[in-house]
């Protein structure tokens, strides 16, 4: 029997004025919307990979003020996720400029516009995340302990 690996990922909902800083890019062909995310790399805490996913994928230096929550995503047959959902505030909303070439363009985006694409969303994560970081379900960054050998 193989065992079970899902990806370790991230991901940032970043906020500012009621709108949500979102990430437009093709997948296998599809335009699609994210939060900025990506995977964890070795050696990295997940806060780090936050930070340097929201850099790449929009050129801001946002550090995360909290975790929304923790989400297990089963994609596929063959493709599952371990996806940890991290919230910044900003006072103004900053002109994004990604870093990474994969990535077509950064906004920012109300509720209503992003609800509009649901199904171009990379994943129903996206609006619940939002959702959950709506109500308020905000836990301390501490809650997850990084340790490296």
């Amino acid at each position: 029997m193989n065992r079970y690996k899902p990806n370790v990922t991230v991901a940032c909902v970043i906020n500012c004025d009621d709108k949500y800083l979102m990430v437009e890019e093709l997948i296998d062909g599809r335009l699609t919307y994210n939060q900025p995310a990506g995977h964890l790399e070795a050696f990295e805490s997940l806060e780090q990979a936050c930070e340097r996913e929201v850099w790449e994928e929009t050129g801001l230096a946002v550090k995360p003020e909290s975790l929304i929550n923790i989400y297990q995503f089963q994609a596929s047959e063959e493709l599952a996720f371990l996806r940890f959902t991290y919230a910044s505030i900003l006072d103004e909303a900053i002109t994004p400029s990604p870093q990474d070439s994969a990535i077509r363009r950064a906004l920012w985006m109300t509720l209503d516009e992003i609800t509009q694409l649901k199904s171009q969303l990379r994943s129903p994560l996206v609006l619940q995340c939002i959702h959950d970081f709506r109500q308020g379900k905000l836990f301390s960054t501490q809650v997850v302990n990084s340790r490296f050998l």
